[in-house]
Formats: structure tokens, C-alpha cells, sequence
């Protein structure tokens, strides 16, 4: 741990278990390797894409490689994830809890109806957090980031150990014959070129402040 940095809370969203390893597990890794507090809140247990029983050991033990200070359940059904009051009011309690400095969550233009609505219900509960960043998964449409963190090799190791994981999830993608640790490995390449880095992640800001 690196002395002299105060420490952050730092909360990532996913709308199921590994949309959060996919998108930032090299950043929060990073973070976690200096010290900062790191928390995850999933809204389903994934069951619509395998065993949510099964689904939520692999998160758990994801959680774990990420060094996660808390992992939070929304307990609510895959594929049927609905904007209104109360997973609002879900998100904002998370908040409350956490008290995070910045938040990661799913980008709002994707394929997948829960990425749509974990980004809009986020949006509606951090009307007053300054820093939110939307990364990206498989599934992510018209992603245009103005955000990178250089992951390198080291992070990127970790990424995909949290990745592995889930297990059950490795050949579970939108194109077949390429596992889900191939896409990590090929986005971090391609992000990492844009940065000119050797390898990345990418976020797009909701908001984001610097403080001079």
C-alpha cells in the first residue's frame, strides 16, 4: 500500500455477476492496490445465463481477487430489472451506505435491457455524486470513452483471474468460438492503443470532477 493517499470508497454496478470484471476489473484492482476501499453492488444473480446459486459463488470469489471491501445483492430477477421508486431508492441506499467517491457502472446503450436500466437507474440515484463513469461489455453499443486507466500487465493479470472466476461464464458470449477472456484480453489491447498504453480500460463520464 502506497502511504500519503487518502483513501476513497470506490463502488462499482453491474447489472449481473462479471458485467463489473469485464468493464473495470483492472481499475478497481489499481485502486485496491493503493489502499482504496472497494465495493460492488449487483442487481441480479445472472440466472437467466446460468445457475444463480452457481452465479453468485463465482461473484464472491471474483470479489475476492478484486480484494472487495463488501459485495451488495439487489436480489432482483435477470432480465426483468425495472426502472421505477424502488430500485432507485435500492441504489441511493447503497449509496448512502458506501459513501462512494466514484461510482462505475454499465453503459445505458446496449443490447442487453439490464445494462439499459442498471445506467438509467444510476443516473437517477447519483444526481449528487460528482464522479460517474459508464464502462463497457461485449454487448455495449456506440461507446465513444473520454476516460482511461492504464491497467498494464500486472492489472490486466488480475482482471482476468477475476474473470476465470466465473467459470461458468468463459464461453458464454455474443460471438462464437471466442471466450469471454479473449475480449477482455483484445478490448484491453485496443483500449490500451487508443491511450497509448499496452493495455486499458475505457470509460465514458456522466460526470467528472477535477478539483485544481
Amino acid at each position: 500500500m502506497t502511504t500519503g493517499i487518502k483513501k476513497m470508497n470506490i463502488l462499482a454496478i453491474g447489472a449481473h455477476p462479471d458485467d463489473i470484471e469485464i468493464g473495470c476489473g483492472g481499475t478497481l484492482a489499481k485502486y485496491a492496490s493503493y489502499g482504496h476501499n472497494i465495493y460492488l453492488f449487483i442487481a441480479t444473480d445472472g440466472n437467466a445465463g446460468g445457475i444463480g446459486k452457481v452465479r453468485k459463488v463465482e461473484q464472491e470469489k471474483a470479489a475476492g481477487i478484486l480484494k472487495v471491501k463488501k459485495l451488495f445483492w439487489g436480489g432482483y430477477i435477470d432480465t426483468e430489472l425495472e426502472i421505477h421508486k424502488e430500485t432507485i431508492m435500492k441504489v441511493e441506499e447503497i449509496i448512502t451506505i458506501t459513501q462512494p467517491d466514484i461510482i462505475f457502472v454499465n453503459f445505458p446503450d446496449d443490447t442487453h435491457q439490464d445494462h439499459r436500466h442498471i445506467a438509467d437507474i444510476t443516473n437517477s440515484a447519483t444526481r449528487y455524486i460528482r464522479n460517474v463513469l459508464f464502462y463497457e461489455t461485449p454487448t455495449t453499443q456506440n461507446f465513444q470513452p473520454n476516460v482511461f486507466v492504464d491497467i498494464g500487465k500486472k492489472f490486466l493479470r488480475i482482471k482476468m483471474e477475476s474473470l476465470k472466476a466465473h467459470s461458468s461464464q468463459i464461453d458464454r458470449t455474443n460471438i462464437a468460438g471466442v471466450s469471454i477472456l479473449e475480449l477482455a484480453q483484445s478490448a484491453a489491447h485496443f483500449r490500451g492503443v487508443q491511450a497509448r498504453v499496452a493495455y486499458a480500460e475505457a470509460f465514458q463520464s456522466l460526470r467528472l470532477f477535477i478539483n485544481i
